[in-house]
């Protein structure tokens, strides 16, 4: 099994930046890749970011420009770098391991923008 754990949420205006951490324990050399996933009241959660073992990257079309995933293997943490924050980027972040085992989610974390 692998636990997530998100942290790096918070409150910040309309412009501002935020770094979310994901921290990766268990089973960690099981997982393929991490994603960042978001959902905002009333939505169904979206993918914002993915980052494989090797380090490639992927980013919906929606998603490109503002916001950044980046991992460092010997802290087993995957980041998501998130600048020019808008209010509607409010939601509760997500982070995602894909594993050879199955799918596991941390418990999120709330970022609020406000306007």
């Amino acid at each position: 099994q692998v636990q997530l754990v998100e942290s790096g949420g918070g409150l910040v205006q309309a412009g501002g930046s935020l770094r979310l951490s994901c921290a990766a324990s268990g089973s960690r050399f099981s997982i393929i890749a991490v994603g960042w996933y978001r959902q905002a009241p009333g939505k169904e959660r979206e993918l914002v970011a993915r980052i494989t073992v090797g380090g490639s990257t992927n980013y919906p079309a929606s998603m490109k420009g503002r916001f950044t995933i980046s991992s460092d293997n010997a802290k087993n943490t995957v980041y998501l770098q998130m600048n020019s924050l808008k209010p509607e980027d409010t939601a509760v972040y997500y982070c995602k391991a894909n594993t050879v085992n199955g799918d596991y989610w941390g418990q999120g974390t709330q970022v609020t923008v406000s306007s």
